[in-house]
């Protein structure tokens, strides 16, 4: 059945969307992870422009933030002063970051600049995340204990700090600003909700507790990308409303199917599952970059020659 997209100003079959959804949510659920950095690729590959992609796929984020959120409050794993001092950061971020898409767009480059991060990012966390996967089954193997996870940096000599109670920090605020500061440029230039940038960032840099660093990341993440999806369909309108609800249909049905699946699976086994699909994504789109299209053609507007 094919629909059309009024603002992707393509033509799609409705349930490929609907299958891709279920398919970025089934990842969801199974890896627990919010699935924007999929979910935004995987448009690029059956024709939506980048554009579109980015600023549609942000909405995804924010529907599976959403419950996630709430099932953190419940179980009180957020600290609340710091998703706020991270919000911050990230609405400043957003704001910049939309303004470069903006003016990329109306250069004419946005599409080149969106496809690089995501090849360089995607590739770069990935190759991370299956060193790392590796070295956890060296360590469940050999019974090795992890060594401690955070230690005293140059983190906590920067001035302005405040006592996070929740997280059992006395740190300056300047670091977690400056992570939702990359978070938010990220959100809007890539349309990402940036948990696989914020989480290491929360655990390894600030020293956050595992137990309230998930539920802090969605309290930003949720507003984040929010607030950029609104920027977008604002300024570019940019933003397919009929794409956005059947990716999030999709996505709400393979979420419950991922999380049932997940439970069978050892975490090493799913970390170095989902970092060989990360990885196999950005070298889809780096060979998309490299590889010369079969058809060649521009559009061009009337009027100047």
């Amino acid at each position: 059945m094919q629909i059309y997209l009024p603002i992707a100003e393509v033509s799609v079959n409705a349930f490929l969307l609907l299958g891709l959804g279920g398919m970025v949510g089934l990842l969801s659920g199974l890896f627990g992870v919010g699935g924007g950095f999929l979910i935004t690729p995987l448009l690029f590959f059956i024709g939506i422009p980048p554009t579109v992609a980015v600023a549609t796929g942000a909405n995804q984020v924010v529907a599976s933030s959403v419950s996630g959120v709430l099932a953190q409050f419940k179980r009180k794993a957020v600290d609340v002063p710091m998703g706020l001092v991270l919000l911050v950061g990230g609405l400043i971020g957003s704001g910049f970051g939309v303004y470069v898409f903006n003016l990329l767009s109306r250069l004419g480059q946005i599409d080149l600049v969106v496809q690089l991060s995501y090849v360089v990012f995607l590739g770069s966390i990935g190759l991370l995340m299956f060193q790392e996967s590796l070295r956890a089954m060296r360590r469940a193997r050999s019974g090795a204990k992890r060594g401690k996870r955070h230690q005293h940096t140059w983190v906590h000599n920067l001035p302005l700090k405040f006592k996070f109670r929740s997280s059992g920090l006395y740190i300056s605020v300047i670091p977690p600003m400056l992570v939702g500061v990359l978070v938010g440029i990220l959100a809007a230039i890539m349309g990402v909700g940036g948990g696989f940038i914020m989480v290491p960032a929360m655990i390894y840099l600030l020293g956050m507790p595992t137990k309230v660093v998930i539920g802090t990341s969605l309290f930003q993440i949720l507003f984040v990308s929010a607030f950029t999806t609104l920027m977008h369909a604002i300024t570019n309108q940019s933003v397919d409303v009929m794409l956005a609800l059947l990716l999030i249909l999709g996505g709400v049905v393979g979420a419950q199917f991922g999380s049932r699946l997940g439970g069978r699976l050892k975490a090493e086994q799913l970390r170095i599952l989902l970092a060989l699909l990360v990885i196999a994504v950005a070298v889809k789109l780096g060979l998309d970059l490299l590889i010369r299209p079969a058809d060649l053609f521009t559009l061009s507007m009337g009027g100047k020659a």
